[in-house]
Order: structure tokens, then C-alpha cells, then sequence
């Protein structure tokens, strides 16, 4: 054999074993840095690209002016329809070492095998959170880092690679620097941040993705809801599930949303604009729409109380719904409470006339009041926009200072 053909076949090899090579190599490194006890050791896994992509790794390419989208007018932003002119994608290939390197790229379209498996089996998952412009015209963002907390742990769930959210909170933040146009001049609007983890093995069978794509698209935004009520009507049907014990109704994945379309066009059709999911044999209520839900209620002893369900793994644990606890927790006016609750305690309540207000909580929305429910026939009147100083109205109020700058906040970073 000649030594051209024998190089030929030795690089063949190399290529072949590429993946298995460097991971012998690390595994090595490893080793070596973990017997002479160097320092730079206890980072090392932070770095790994097996572990995690780097902010200081990302390039980034501009849009050309043509391809530069004419931004809308404040009043007629819809949410989730318009987009900025940039993405972010960090590709996630295992035989290639894990992680690549993040770029930011002008807004396109996705290509996938027809086998992906985000296609076939759901394997997918995604988070959201906002940027606003403050009154000081720097933009901040809100409380990022229990977002990619969130999300690494939908990651795991959905077994898809997991990744240092620190570094994916600098790659957004600079994204959101090249498109920070597109964050809205105006109270009340704010640019909506979809971060997105598929996965795109191109291989039919249900099994863990050892491909995946990290996305992040940007989409300027006003009232969630398109009619602009500040209260919501409530279809509660029993007979529709959101979530079970045991399953991942905790995790923010499409497949938990899909589902619940056909009831929200059912309610929409009844004249109620969400629904209410309730569980269980007893009717536990648990979320409304896509928000978490609180009552503000008077127990018997004649005290105030603010109660919301437990994250017993029926519930998915909001950003806003966790910044409402230790915000009121800190007010020390009343009771906060985390417990299970039924529609037979909201009637007993109502009857009562102990309860006082109800009202959603989410990223989209912020805070939104309950007004009434649909339950078994009969219509519930909820008394929460009557009240002169409504909590809601409060809790919203304190929350949109903070996102948009009238109070210093740490919830509220500011992006350079």
C-alpha cells in the first residue's frame, strides 16, 4: 500500500472518530487538571462546549437595508405577529462536541429534515419574557435569570441539552442591542423576547435528540388582549384538563398549549375570553388561560388573605407570579398563601361575600382581573374591578414602575 493511500485512510479514521477523539482529549484534561489541583479546574465545566455555548464566542452578522422590516405604529402592535430584523441560533450537535458557536444573523426562515423530531414528537420547549424602554429611555430587562432557570429545567424534562443561562442572558441582551429600535416608545408596550430549544435529529424513533437548535426571535408588542378589556370572563370546565400529577404541566412546552385550543375556542365561542383549568374529582382550580391565578380573600376570622396554588406540578412557576409573592410578602398587609383551593370555596366564598378579588398573572399579560366564571350552568360575578383601590390594580401599578424605570430596581437590569 502506498503512503498517499495510507494517509488517505488514516485521515478517513480521524474524521470518522472526530467526535470520540475530542472527548478522550477532555476526558484527559480533565484528569490532568483534577490531580495537580490547578485552580482554573473548578471553571473548566462552565467552558466545556458540552456543557454550554459562550457569549464570548458570538458573532454577529447585520441585516442588509433591504432586508430592514418598516416598524408599525404603537396602536397597532398584535401580539406575537411582527418581528425585528435579527435572530439569534446556537446549533447543539453532540458528535461534534456539543455546543457550537452562537451567532446573531439577519431574521429567516428555519430548514428541517422532514424526521426532526421536534416535528414528530414534540420535543421542544420555549420561555418569554420582555424587554421594555424605561422613562429614562434605557431598556431594561425583567428578571432573566428565572427565566433560563425555567428553562434549563423544561430542557432536562424534555431531554434536550441544557446551557450556562448566563451566558445565553449576555447573548439576548446583545440581540436586543442590535434591534433595540424595535423596543417601543411607549408605556405600555414593550418588545417580547421567545427564546426556543428543538430538537432536529433528522431520525425517526423516540429517543433523546442529539441535535438541537437554540433560537431567539424579538417581537415588538402592546395589550395582550386584542380587545383591550382590562377584565376577563372564565369558562371553568370540568370536563377539560390542563395538567396531571406526574406529568409536565410544570414545564413551559408547546405540548401543554396545543391542547388546550379547541377549549379556548369553545369558551370564545360562549363569550369568555379564557379558561379556567380545574382538576380532580373535587374541581381544584389551577391556572387561567396561560397565567397563573390568585384570589384576594377574607378568611374567617376576618382577615385578608392572598392565596394562589402551590407548584405541585400542576402549575407552571410564572416569573410574575413569583415577583407578586415576595412583592406583597414584603408589603407584611396581609396573608400570603400558597394552597390548593376549589370552586366549592370560591361559591362558599362568594356566598359569603367574602372574596374579594381574582386575577391572572403571566408574562404576556402582567396582571389581568377576573370580572366572572362560567361554572356548570351558572354565572359567578367576581367583585374585583369594583373596589376603589383594587390589590391587582396595585400589584400592577408597583410591577410596571419597575419594568419601566420610575423605581430602580434589581428585577429591572439595564442593558448598556
Amino acid at each position: 500500500m502506498s503512503v498517499i493511500t495510507t494517509k488517505q485512510c488514516a485521515c478517513k479514521w480521524v474524521l470518522r472518530h472526530q467526535h470520540k477523539l475530542k472527548q478522550v482529549a477532555r476526558a484527559c484534561s480533565l484528569k490532568v487538571k483534577e490531580a495537580f489541583g490547578f485552580e482554573e479546574f473548578r471553571t473548566y465545566e462552565q467552558y466545556d462546549s458540552e456543557y454550554s455555548f459562550r457569549y464570548q464566542d458570538l458573532t454577529t452578522k447585520l441585516a442588509d437595508p433591504t432586508q430592514l422590516r418598516t416598524k408599525p405604529e404603537v396602536s397597532e402592535l398584535k401580539f406575537g405577529q411582527i418581528f425585528t430584523d435579527h435572530m439569534l441560533k446556537v446549533f447543539y450537535h453532540k458528535q461534534l462536541g456539543g455546543w457550537q458557536k452562537p451567532v446573531i444573523i439577519p431574521f429567516e426562515n428555519i430548514s428541517l429534515h422532514p424526521a426532526a423530531k421536534v416535528l414528530h414528537y414534540a420535543v421542544e420547549l420555549f420561555e418569554g419574557l420582555k424587554s421594555y424602554r424605561g422613562v429614562d429611555g434605557k431598556v431594561r430587562i425583567f428578571r432573566p435569570d428565572l427565566n433560563m432557570q425555567r428553562m434549563n429545567l423544561s430542557a432536562q424534562r424534555a431531554g434536550l441539552p441544557t446551557f450556562d443561562g448566563v451566558e445565553m442572558i449576555k447573548c439576548i441582551n446583545r440581540l436586543i442591542q442590535v434591534d433595540q429600535e424595535w423596543v417601543p416608545h411607549s408605556e405600555g408596550s414593550s418588545l417580547y423576547i421567545r427564546p426556543t430549544l428543538i430538537g432536529i435529529d433528522g431520525t425517526l424513533g423516540v429517543a433523546q435528540s442529539e441535535s438541537a437548535l437554540l433560537f431567539t426571535i424579538l417581537c415588538p408588542v402592546g395589550n395582550y388582549f386584542a380587545s383591550g378589556s382590562d377584565s376577563v370572563s372564565l369558562l371553568a370546565d370540568p370536563s377539560y384538563t390542563r395538567a396531571w400529577p406526574g406529568g409536565c404541566g410544570d414545564r413551559k412546552m408547546g405540548s401543554n398549549y396545543g391542547p388546550t385550543i379547541r377549549v379556548q375556542t369553545t369558551a370564545s365561542s360562549k363569550g369568555r375570553q379564557q379558561v379556567l383549568w380545574l382538576y380532580g374529582p373535587d374541581h381544584q382550580v389551577t391556572e387561567v388561560g396561560t397565567m397563573n391565578i390568585f384570589v384576594f380573600y377574607i378568611d374567617e376570622n376576618g382577615d385578608k388573605v392572598l392565596a394562589t396554588p402551590p407548584l405541585n406540578g400542576l402549575i407552571l412557576p410564572g416569573v410574575t407570579r413569583n415577583s407578586i409573592l415576595q412583592m406583597t410578602t414584603e408589603w407584611k398587609e396581609f396573608r400570603i398563601e400558597e394552597r390548593m383551593f376549589t370552586m366549592a370555596d370560591i361559591i362558599k366564598l362568594l356566598r359569603t361575600e367574602r372574596l374579594l378579588e381574582m386575577f391572572g398573572s403571566g408574562t404576556a399579560c402582567i396582571v389581568s382581573p377576573i370580572s366572572s366564571i362560567e361554572y356548570l350552568g351558572d354565572l359567578l360575578h367576581i367583585p374585583t374591578i369594583e373596589h376603589t383601590n383594587p390589590l391587582y390594580k396595585r400589584i400592577r401599578d408597583e410591577l410596571f414602575a419597575i419594568q419601566y424605570g420610575h423605581i430602580e430596581h434589581p428585577w429591572a437590569q439595564v442593558i448598556e
